[in-house]
């Protein structure tokens, strides 16, 4: 494709950086859009005029999730060692990453916003985990996950696969509102919250609020990555489950 994955700019006088997925409508977390929020991420956290972060999604859904194509055992490794680069880039951004989020948000998509956040979502916004339908689980989710909300509830959306309305994900925490106009709603906060504060100031207490989460998403992504790659990967039902997607078809489970 010609088109750039990512659209990215400065506003505000510098104080907000503006990133903006530009595959609509699918905006699928392949390999080209890991490398351009990376790239983006990496080039803007030495930023020292930075106060703030708008993620947000060109077309009617914020993402599908990630290429299942990249999934496949001979470049998952690739994947998930890009993705979790990313989220940890992420985690460990000098400032807060607001979050835009209308229609589908799934699988890699949600990853991504977990690393960010708060998440500001329209009202009919959907979320979702559904990686465990194709016989494999959701990595950086399942510990980004327990962070946004209560461990049962992480456990109900890693283990069913099922998607939450965004007002149910506003009353299990892991939508901070419901809006109409997401984006708006992001950037009033920002105005209202961050635009006026002293950045380095911010990026302290940034750093102070996620020490302990920075640490353990750091050691427990690299564990994850190890159980997905070393066993999941070797197991009949993720090939199968993956495959099946590709095709169209129904699974067929061994339970092995």
């Amino acid at each position: 494709m010609n088109q750039s994955p990512l659209s990215v700019g400065v506003e505000q006088g510098g104080a907000l950086l503006r990133l903006r997925l530009a595959r609509p409508k699918a905006n699928i977390v392949d390999a080209e859009m890991i490398a351009a929020l990376h790239a983006a991420i990496n080039q803007h956290a030495g930023n020292r005029s930075l106060r703030g972060v708008l993620l947000d999604a060109e077309g009617p859904h914020f993402s599908f999730g990630a290429s299942v194509e990249e999934h496949l055992a001979d470049r998952c490794a690739a994947m998930l060692g890009a993705l979790h680069a990313l989220i940890i880039a992420m985690v460990e951004f000098p400032v807060p990453i607001l979050v835009a989020v209308q229609g589908q948000c799934l699988g890699g998509g949600l990853e991504v916003a977990l690393a960010g956040g708060p998440i500001f979502a329209a009202p009919g916004a959907q979320f979702g985990q559904p990686e465990i339908k194709l016989g494999v689980f959701a990595p950086a989710a399942s510990v980004l996950l327990p962070y946004r909300v209560n461990q049962t509830a992480a456990e109900d959306l890693l283990f069913s696969g099922r998607s939450v309305s965004a007002a149910e994900g506003l009353a299990m925490g892991l939508v901070h509102a419901v809006t109409d106009d997401p984006q708006a709603a992001a950037l009033a906060y920002f105005e209202q919250h961050l635009a006026g504060r002293s950045a380095a100031a911010l990026a302290c207490a940034v750093s102070a609020a996620r020490a302990p989460m920075r640490a353990d998403v750091r050691r427990r992504l690299a564990e994850v990555e190890r159980l997905y790659l070393d066993r999941l990967m070797h197991t009949r039902d993720a090939n199968e489950g993956l495959a099946a997607f590709l095709a169209k078809r129904s699974p067929t489970w061994e339970h092995c």
